[in-house]
């Protein structure tokens, strides 16, 4: 049942992303990263405040609005600057906070310090989304990071249902096994040579094979990243956005670490 539900949001939601991605403005697709962005901060806080730990949410996720103007705007100095103005609001939010005891659960280094982890772990890492659609190959790269890292995901999810058996990491995550993670890792390079005969001929074999281990290993880390976060939350979703995956955050984990993997691969090692 749980197979059913995870094929029918992919049924859903991808066709809609690469009629996006493949024929939309990029101005369009921006919009889309920052929607995605925005819900999962906001799921992120939601998973906060369930340790008891409240955040200044407006603060918070207009630090993730102009970490994504940053990416998208054409000067790279802007990042930076936006970056550090952000930063420079919630502490301000959390001195006030200090100061005035007006907004309970702030008032010390967790509220501040958790709401910019919150833009950094979503709004940073996804944002490279946006640069990586700029680098020439930039729609054949976004479909092959989606394949790679759902490709990964599912198979990791089919051969640890299957054949899993010794536990991978207990403690983080008890349903995950090794044979899971060695399925998640083959399916990676299997999605990338994929990828590689089907919408990206010049994507040569040898980059097609890195690619695929690099996004695999990399998933695997954003996976149990995230799992770890929800253990330490108290939580089992992130939501009950998606049917069959939980919340955004929990579709989304993975792909936040393979985005920039992806991006710094493809302009530092194949020329993009």
């Amino acid at each position: 049942m749980e197979l059913v539900k995870r094929v029918g949001s992919a049924v859903v939601f991808l066709p809609l992303f690469v009629l996006l991605v493949g024929r939309g403005p990029r101005w369009g697709f921006a919009l889309l990263v920052l929607a995605v962005a925005m819900v999962g901060q906001w799921e992120f806080y939601r998973m906060v405040k369930a340790a008891g730990i409240e955040v200044n949410r407006p603060v918070a996720l207009l630090i993730g609005v102009a970490l994504l103007v940053g990416f998208y705007a054409p000067w790279p100095w802007m990042l930076s600057l936006l970056l550090s103005l952000g930063v420079g609001g919630l502490l301000l939010s959390g001195w006030r906070s200090v100061a005035h005891s007006a907004i309970p659960g702030l008032a010390g280094p967790g509220g501040p310090a958790l709401g910019l982890l919150g833009a950094l772990y979503v709004s940073w890492l996804l944002g490279h989304l946006l640069w990586l659609r700029a680098l020439p190959h930039g729609v054949q790269l976004i479909f092959l990071l989606v394949l790679v890292t759902w490709g990964s995901d599912a198979s990791a999810y089919l051969t640890g249902s299957i054949l899993g058996r010794h536990q991978l990491c207990p403690v983080v995550s008890p349903k995950k096994t090794v044979e899971g993670a060695l399925g998640g890792l083959i399916g990676a390079v299997a999605a990338a040579l994929l990828a590689g005969v089907w919408f990206y001929h010049d994507l040569p074999v040898i980059h097609a094979v890195a690619v695929g281990a690099l996004l695999g290993i990399v998933g695997l880390f954003g996976d149990l990243s995230e799992s770890a976060l929800k253990r330490s939350a108290g939580v089992k979703d992130t939501g009950n956005l998606i049917p069959g995956h939980g919340g955004l955050l929990d579709r989304i984990d993975s792909l936040l670490f393979t985005t920039p993997a992806l991006y710094y691969y493809a302009h530092l090692l194949m020329g993009e």
